[in-house]
Formats: C-alpha cells, structure tokens, sequence
C-alpha cells in the first residue's frame, strides 16, 4: 500500500472509530449537563469530548487490565470539565458561599460530635434555611461539585490498575485515600448517601433522582451540594491528619 493509500486508510478508520464511540461521548455530555447551567451548551461539551476520545484512543493501554470504554470515558470527561473550567463562569459569590458553607459544617460537627443538619449549617451560617437553600442550588448551578473537588480524579471507585498510575507510591496514596473516602461516605446521613449513589454510580440525573426519592428536583439538588460539601470537610480533616 503507498504512502497516500495508507493516509486515506488511517482516516477512514479514525472516522469509524469516532463514530463508534460518539454515543458514548454524548452520553457523558448529557450527563454533566444535568448539572449546568444553560450558558454551558452540549456541543461544546461534545467537542471536547471529542478530543478526550482521540487522545484516549492514542495512549490507551490493554495490558494495563482496563477496557477501553472505562479508560475512554475518563479522559473524555476530563476533557470535558478541562472546557467547562476554562470558561470560569462561575461568580466570586458561589465560590465564597461554598468555602462557607464548608467551613460551617467543619465547625458543627466538631462543635456537636455529629452530623451537621441543614438547621445547624444555616444558623451557623447567620442566614435562614431558605437562604441556605438557595446558596446550595447556587453552588451547585454554579460549578460542578465532584469527586475530583475531594482532591483525586472523579472516578474514584475506578480500580487502581485502571488508572494507569506507574508509582507505587501514588498507588498507596490514592489507594489509602479510597478507603477514607469510602468510610466518610458510610457516615453520611442515608439520603445524602443515596443521592450520591443514583448520581455518580447509577448516573442518573437530578430529576430522575427526585423521582426515585419522590422530592422536587431542587431538593435533589440541594441534598447533593450538601453531601459533597460535607465530604469535602470531612476529607481535607483526613488530608491533615496524613500529613
């Protein structure tokens, strides 16, 4: 086969192999967009995903135990959250509110020995339990709050072997991470624990989730932001604690 021969060979399997996979990447669009704002529009999202996929396609690895799609939809959605942050959309005010919210809860619970309920958080907050709730459905509108907000990729129930890490010692880290994150999960309150099960394992989206627990999508909303700013807390208690 000449050199021309093979060029058009190669393009016409790249453009198969995209098309292959474009479901999956706009699936993944779909689903981060059940957490953004209508500023963010999903072809942009597809077209980074896009590019997240070509990258994976070229650095994927078989023997490291992974499949493809697993591997794949990693760095697609990293490319994806790469874009959504370079637009940096998101108002001072929502990342304040947010450190505070966090910063209350941190206090709450050391204060009380258990966990911080949302009466608690506003009172320590100075605000009433609307205002409360309307800074959850501000934060969380405002910016993705994930796993990676936690310090590690948002795929953190990912095997170690499907990361692709080279060091031991990352592995021991990340791994050692898990397993706190996994235990501060289990104290989370029951609701907030199955929010972020139906969210981030079963990938269903905000509305979806307020039909299973029969509450108003908001609601589902604000249970989320609260439960990944408690995590938060309690995690950066672990990362000291480490050090």
């Amino acid at each position: 086969m000449n050199s021309k021969a093979a060029a058009y060979q190669q393009l016409a399997d790249k453009n198969e192999f995209v098309e292959r996979h474009a479901t999956l990447v706009k699936r993944i669009a779909h689903h981060l967009m059940a957490r953004l704002p209508a500023s963010v529009l999903v072809d942009d999202l597809i077209q980074a995903g896009m590019i997240g996929l070509l990258e994976a396609s070229r650095n994927f690895d078989g023997s490291k135990g992974a499949s493809f799609e697993t591997f794949a939809g990693i760095r697609i959605r990293g490319s994806m959250l790469d874009e959504i942050r370079k637009g940096d959309w998101t108002p001072r005010s929502v990342h304040k509110n947010g450190r505070a919210i966090t910063e209350a809860i941190n206090q709450v619970e050391r204060e009380t020995g258990r966990d911080a309920r949302d009466t608690d958080i506003a009172s320590k907050l100075g605000v009433t339990i609307e205002s409360y709730h309307q800074m959850l459905n501000e934060v969380n509108a405002g910016k993705i709050i994930g796993i990676e907000d936690l310090g590690v990729s948002e795929d953190v129930i990912t095997p170690l072997q499907d990361r692709g890490s080279d060091s031991p010692y990352e592995d021991l880290v990340q791994g050692s991470f898990q397993k706190a994150l996994a235990h501060t999960i289990t104290t989370l309150p029951e609701r907030e624990a199955i929010v972020l099960s139906l969210y981030y394992d079963e990938e269903l989206n905000l509305r979806e989730i307020g039909e299973v627990l029969d509450v108003s999508e908001s609601r589902v909303s604000q249970i989320h932001s609260q439960a990944m700013l408690k995590l938060k807390s309690r995690m950066e208690s672990w990362r000291l604690n480490e050090k």
